[in-house]
């Protein structure tokens, strides 16, 4: 039985961190045919999506994949990401976050088997071949401020002393 992946942990972990911070928690992922995702706002092969409690309806970070409702160009569409195409976890104001390396074919369907010689091969005098090095299910390394893809719209700036105000958009 292999273990369960980290990689929903650590993107529910950075999306309370996000919003307890404050920021804007968004997610860059592979678009591939498994993904449900608008595809008119795939570029290259990816699409950044705001994933803030502000911008998504009924947001399930599960364990095998991230469902929501958001509304892309005004228009209320279903979204579904597998946790494997999530590239990415990020605060939008300031670059804070983590990418995942894609894991590649058959490393996460039982990283703990180890081949090696058998028993019989040893008592007859063959060198038992060192076993592999274990292959990472999936490698982090923190997203820096040049990792961040450019948005189109910078944060709001702040006014001098204003108090917030809620704006119902119709």
């Amino acid at each position: 039985m292999s273990e369960p992946s980290v990689k929903p942990y650590l993107i529910r972990a950075l999306f309370d961190w996000c919003n307890d911070s404050g920021f804007t928690p968004y997610l860059t992922v592979q678009a591939g045919d498994d993904v449900q995702v608008p595809r008119e706002h795939v570029r290259d092969g990816e699409i950044i999506l705001n994933i803030s409690p502000l911008a998504t309806n009924r947001l399930l970070i599960g364990n095998d994949e991230i469902s929501f409702q958001a509304r892309f160009g005004g228009v209320a569409r279903e979204v579904r990401v597998p946790i494997d195409s999530v590239r990415s976890i990020y605060a939008r104001e300031n670059g804070q976050g983590m990418a995942f390396e894609p894991a590649t074919e058959g490393e996460a369907a039982n990283p703990e088997t180890v081949t090696g010689t058998s028993a019989q091969d040893a008592d007859a005098g063959k060198e038992e071949a060192p076993p592999p090095a274990r292959a990472p299910i999936l490698s982090l390394r923190p997203v820096g401020r040049d990792d961040v893809p450019p948005t189109d719209t910078p944060p709001p700036a702040p006014t001098g002393g204003d108090r917030p105000r809620l704006t119902r958009v119709k």
